[in-house]
């Protein structure tokens, strides 16, 4: 495939190494002349060391055969623009790196549209989406988001108490607007019908509104809330730690925040509504005693130090922290202390790096659908509803849907939802769908 990235800073030279190692057609714009030529030295890549802006570099760089473009500099205006003169200039694909502040704000205003941009996302998003699976769902076996974090997919073990087993998806009531979308019993990956019935034992593959779906999650597994809120410690407040903050306030969870900057703190103090922002160096096992972290649910790690973050939370497990997290922005050690890190107490390692990673592969890809997510047995599809599609202008029970394909999201401008059998389908509307492989040929010319 042939790649443009702009920027060549820790996300984007991670990634052109990556890609340009799974022999693609790489060609990386950087402007920091430095940088460009260590680039050029250490990878199989061509590198243009220009303002990822320029027409000039664009063409240099081959847009006209551009498939994919990805840009990836610290700066939101330089990536937007990029972008915008990159979808001008007819790439299929192009995804840009936007600060968290304001991938927040795209429910106010439609960046994509405004720009072209086919997918925005930040990487201390990611990241700290990541951080917080852990925290939200810690007996889930999987979970994810899509349609721009509005909904949630949980993979979970159906209990033989539940009230749900033994019964058809037509035979229970489900919250409104969650779906289970897939059942793996045993070896074989179903993707239901009404009439398939839940077995103790099934690993399904739910998909709603993360609070409806937390609903869903407990029933299947016979849980019953009990009241208590997750004690929940993070170790630097800069935008990875507000970002994980921010996300678990609404989840009943107490959280504390450890900064040692105060200009930070009282900026943390403005922004967050329902947290407690403790002004002190939480590396000095004094003030995580003084701060009573013997018995917290989970002590994470946040800081930009991945020395600072590892030493924190062997401190913080030996005072009797729970479970301990850490964000790690060299991919090679994450991997490392996520294989071996339970032994000294850290029970999982993110790196936004690798988080990145993730989340562009699955554009990598000439078919008229993005690959969300790879499922045993399924995969979970994006796609565009085109203007002369079958689907466009009809209600979702009009369709006459492929067997095998379950509908988990509609996505409308920065609305989404789990749509419901009345919800019309139009042109330009996103649709993510559960699809079995016999299936994905029909659903993509359906909507295509």
């Amino acid at each position: 495939m042939n790649i443009i990235i702009v920027g060549a800073g820790e996300i984007g030279r991670h990634l052109a190494a990556s890609l340009s190692s799974e022999a693609h057609s790489i060609s990386v714009i950087e402007n920091d002349p430095a940088l460009a030529e260590d680039l050029e030295q250490t990878i199989d890549a061509k590198v243009v060391c220009s303002d990822g802006t320029s027409v000039n570099a664009l063409v240099e760089a081959n847009i006209a055969d551009c498939e994919l473009f990805l840009a990836l500099t610290s700066s939101n205006t330089a990536n937007l623009v990029a972008s915008s003169i990159a979808k001008k200039m007819d790439v299929p694909q192009v995804v840009c790196r936007v600060h968290p502040s304001l991938q927040r704000e795209e429910w106010l205003f439609d960046f994509k549209g405004t720009f072209g941009v086919d997918h925005l996302f930040s990487s201390e998003r990611l990241a700290a989406i990541e951080l917080a699976k852990f925290i939200r769902n810690p007996d889930s076996l999987m979970v994810e988001e899509i349609a721009r974090g509005r909904i949630e997919l949980q993979q979970v073990l159906v209990d033989a108490r539940s009230d749900y087993a033994g019964k058809s998806l037509r035979g229970v009531k489900m919250p409104d607007r969650t779906r289970v979308a897939m059942i793996t019993r045993g070896a074989d990956h179903i993707v239901p019908s009404a009439e398939t019935a839940l077995e103790e034992g099934d690993v399904v593959t739910i998909f709603g509104e993360p609070r409806k779906l937390r609903s869903l999650a407990e029933k299947l597994r016979h849980q019953r809330g009990d009241g208590e809120s997750l004690r929940v410690v993070i170790f630097g407040g800069g935008e990875y730690g507000f970002t994980l903050a921010q996300m678990l306030e609404s989840w009943d969870c107490r959280v504390r925040i450890f900064e040692q900057d105060e200009a930070i703190c009282k900026s943390l103090v403005d922004r967050l509504s329902n947290t407690t922002v403790i002004n002190a160096d939480a590396t000095v096992v004094a003030e995580l005693q003084e701060e009573q972290i013997d018995g917290v649910d989970f002590f994470v790690a946040t800081s930009d130090s991945d020395e600072d973050n590892v030493m924190t939370c062997l401190q913080a497990h030996t005072l009797g922290a729970k479970t301990c997290l850490t964000l790690i922005h060299r991919a090679d050690y994450a991997a490392a202390i996520s294989g071996s890190g339970k032994h000294f107490g850290i029970a999982g390692a993110v790196s936004p790096r690798d988080a990145t990673r993730r989340e562009v592969e699955r554009f990598i890809t000439s078919e008229r659908f993005h690959l969300v997510k790879k499922l045993e047995g399924a995969e979970v599809l994006e796609m565009r509803v085109r203007k002369a599609s079958i689907a466009a202008g009809h209600m979702v029970k009009e369709i006459d849907w492929p067997e095998g394909v379950v509908l988990v999201g509609h996505l409308r401008g920065t609305h989404a939802e789990v749509p419901g059998p009345e919800d019309y389908l139009q042109a330009g509307d996103h649709v993510y769908a559960v699809v079995s492989p016999k299936a994905r040929k029909a659903v993509v010319k359906l909507l295509s």
